[in-house]
């Protein structure tokens, strides 16, 4: 057994582009010795700018040799069709064996692989990982790059060192031939530097100033700028993204703290940040008192004399950097944000969308109105409207051309500046909040609604003209606007009707007449979306009384229904993005379903206090009884094709079912029908376990339907789980299919008064278990 090591050398591989280099050899390294037959177990694999290398660990002096079978055409068959079958498998026909195969004799090849020697393998492996080998971006060199077919790398491939034990695994590469030699670093040791095997690999690179362990790198870039940081009295703001970078620009890291002048401390410390970061790849570092300091961390690639040399070079490039950003801020001050935002006309949103001062326009209308509708409560609605109308304003700001990252913050900082209020300046910096999960949610009134506004007409808009995402498409980030929306009015207790605000923004050309609908629909005893989902709502219309007739429906524009539409549309959207959110926080997904399947519910928090009640109460004792006892009963009336009061009235033709289901006096019908079919059919003495379910169920109900209406859910469970010990006790001692009738239409019907009880609180038949 013997360790394998593979250098493949080139210039410089950008940070960005080496951990997934790393997997890259990996995985194709792994694909060819595993179809060579070779078993393969550790692998080491690390990167420095300037080479890849990996180590494999006790691969076998060669592999065993093999007898393979291939099956091929009957006795009898065609010369040439043997004759093919022989060429292909290598063999001649006085090798081929015949066999019986169901009754036939069949043709047999039995092909002898004989071992080969794994450096042999080894070196055929090499040739294939270096061809298909995937770089994010890669390009050709030299005279060969003329043609199509010549090699691809990062970067110009200059050298492979491939050894097994100690021998050298001998290949070429587009011309590289492998070699034991490779490169230490390029300015303390640019001299070849011959390697013996695995073993001495990392050691020799080290004495030359090569750390080609990306992690202890890695780990001396953490520590060092931190002991820096420290030596200075700083703290250090610690970035592991810069860290990672570091290591990956460097072979021999070398932190060290230099000083900028303290009049750039002026600026806005974000924006020193983010230019010490993204040009320069600098840390940055806080005094005692958490603020930023005139101090940075730079990483060198070389043990230097003198590191004050080095450090001096770089602050000379930092502070013109600095002087840069400077240069924007004052500039950009210059102008008011009232101003800037003017210039919003001239950058589109979207093609079918308008400009985004269009959209501007709308997202404060409906920042204003989510004030003035109490939904968002303790807000100002004039300071609304102004952060709104400002809130896009610095995207035409310098500072932003030059770091997009920055918008919102921008805004506020310029706000500020100009002595807006501190809600309307809190509010332009915070109103892309919150921008992923780990984000926080903006908790100030005014920019609670800015917030809300400007992702909702982000949706609505999106939705309206049909782009909605698709598969794992998502252009316009749909999915996160969607779960910032529903992260906002869940953890700060929202109430809001959402689906008639959909339908309000989608159908905003055509709001007086959706609300005109919505009137006349109402008085009727129809609600708006009833209408629409039904298959036939001119049928639907046509059985209610009052303005309803065949006409009615048609009279509705192409353009209602369609926004109509388009809203169920995108709040089904939100439903479903709502299940993926709570499966994620550990929610059970029946239990999600059993309260979404009821349907007609809106309010976001209501639904989620429901979801949760129904997941505390499911992990007791009573919930898993009730549930058993539920199933049991719908299994019964399934099984009887019976469906209780209401179905047995709408069977008789006592009735009309359609009037039964959507006057608004429904309650009250039902009612009246139970109480006269319940004194018609209750002709005998209820057993005792009957009698007890009844008086549980007439105490229940109410007690569940209040704790509803109260939104106390957890309450309303408590009610359910009064029917545990009846409903138990009643299958235990009751017989539901009596030989009398009339006993078991009152009891086939007090188990689907049972079902619709517990239907009330959630759709028990979508609960596992």
């Amino acid at each position: 057994m013997s360790d394998f090591l593979l250098e493949l050398r080139s210039e410089e591989i950008p940070a960005r582009m080496q951990a997934g280099a790393r997997a890259e050899l990996e995985k194709l390294f792994r694909r060819e010795m595993e179809a060579a037959g070779v078993a393969v177990g550790e692998i080491t694999v690390w990167s420095t700018p300037r080479r890849l290398a990996l180590i494999a660990r006790d691969l076998p002096e060669a592999t065993e040799a093999v007898s393979e079978e291939a099956k091929g055409p009957p006795e009898g068959a065609p010369d040439q069709a043997i004759d093919g079958f022989c060429r292909k498998n290598g063999v001649t026909r006085d090798q081929l064996e015949l066999r019986d195969v169901k009754g036939r004799n069949t043709w047999f090849a039995v092909i002898e692989k004989p071992g080969r020697a794994t450096k042999d393998l080894l070196a055929d492996a090499i040739a294939a990982v270096i061809r298909d080998f995937a770089w994010p971006k890669s390009m050709r060199w030299g005279a060969a790059s003329l043609s199509t077919e010549s090699l691809r790398w990062v970067r110009p491939l200059s050298g492979i060192v491939a050894i097994i034990g100690e021998e050298l695994v001998e290949c070429e590469v587009d011309g590289i031939a492998s070699g034991y030699a490779t490169l230490g670093h390029r300015f303390h040791c640019p001299g070849e530097i011959t390697i013996g095997s695995a073993a001495d690999y990392a050691e020799k690179l080290r004495a030359c100033h090569v750390i080609v362990d990306h992690e202890e790198r890695q780990n001396t870039v953490r520590e060092g700028a931190k002991q820096a940081a420290e030596a200075a009295g700083l703290t250090l703001v610690e970035d592991e993204g810069l860290v990672i970078e570091n290591a990956g620009l460097t072979e021999w890291p070398v932190p060290l703290l230099g000083r900028f002048d303290e009049e750039y401390l002026d600026v806005p410390p974000e924006v020193i940040q983010l230019t010490a970061r993204v040009n320069q790849k600098y840390f940055v570092c806080q005094d005692g008192g958490g603020k930023l300091a005139n101090a940075f961390v730079c990483t060198s690639n070389i043990a230097a004399a003198d590191p004050a040399v080095v450090v001096d070079g770089n602050r000379k490039v930092l502070a013109a950097r600095l002087s840069d950003a400077r240069f924007f801020w004052e500039l950009d001050q210059k102008t008011t944000l009232a101003e800037h935002a003017k210039k919003l006309e001239r950058i589109t949103f979207h093609e079918k969308l308008g400009t985004v001062a269009d959209k501007v326009e709308r997202v404060a209308k409906l920042a204003r109105w989510l004030v003035e509708e109490g939904i968002v409560k303790g807000a100002d609605a004039d300071q609304t409207e102004q952060a709104a109308r400002l809130a896009k304003a610095d995207l035409v700001t310098e500072m932003v051309g030059e770091f997009p990252e920055l918008q919102g913050l921008m805004g506020g900082y310029y706000a500020e500046k100009e002595g807006l209020p501190q809600e309307v300046s809190d509010a332009i910096r915070d109103h892309y909040k919150p921008v992923g999960q780990g984000d926080e949610v903006p908790t100030a009134p005014v920019t609670m609604a800015v917030s809300l506004a400007d992702k909702l007409d982000t949706l609505v808009g999106f939705f309206r003209i049909g782009e909605k995402p698709t598969g794992s498409k998502d252009p316009f980030a749909l999915r996160r606007a969607a779960l910032a929306v529903l992260r906002t009015i869940n953890e700060l207790g929202l109430r809001l009707n959402l689906e008639s605000l959909l339908v309000w923004r989608i159908g905003e050309g055509d709001a007086e007449a959706i609300n005109d609908w919505d009137a006349r629909f109402a008085r009727t005893g129809l609600q708006l979306r009833d209408v629409f989902d039904s298959e036939n709502p001119a049928e639907l219309i046509e059985q209610a009384p009052d303005e309803a007739n065949s006409e009615f429906w048609d009279e509705v524009s192409t353009s209602v229904k369609s926004a109509y539409a388009k809203a169920v549309e995108l709040l089904d959207f939100f439903a479903d993005r709502l299940k993926v959110q709570q499966r994620e926080a550990g929610v059970r997904h029946d239990l999600i379903d059993a309260v979404f399947a009821l349907g007609g519910e809106d309010d976001l928090v209501r639904l989620l206090a429901r979801v949760h009640a129904l997941q505390s109460f499911m992990d007791t004792e009573d919930g898993a009884n009730l549930l058993a006892g539920y199933k049991r009963a719908a299994n019964i009336l399934k099984k009887e094709d019976w469906h209780g009061i209401e179905g047995e009235i709408a069977r008789t033709g006592e009735e009309d079912p359609l009037a039964l289901v959507d006057d608004p006096d429904m309650k009250a019908v039902i009612d009246a029908k139970m109480s006269e079919r319940h004194a018609a059919e209750l002709s005998y003495s209820p057993e005792p376990a009957e009698k007890a379910l009844i008086d549980a169920l007439d105490a229940a109900e109410p007690k569940a339907a209040k704790a509803i209406e109260a939104e106390d859910f957890a309450a309303a469970m408590a009610a359910l789980a009064s029917l545990r010990a009846p409903i138990d006790s009643f299958f235990d001692e009751v017989t539901v299919n009596d030989s009398q009738e009339n006993k078991r239409a009152y009891r086939l019907d007090l188990l689907a008064r049972f079902r619709a009880a517990v239907h009330n609180v959630a759709d028990f038949s979508r609960i596992e278990g």
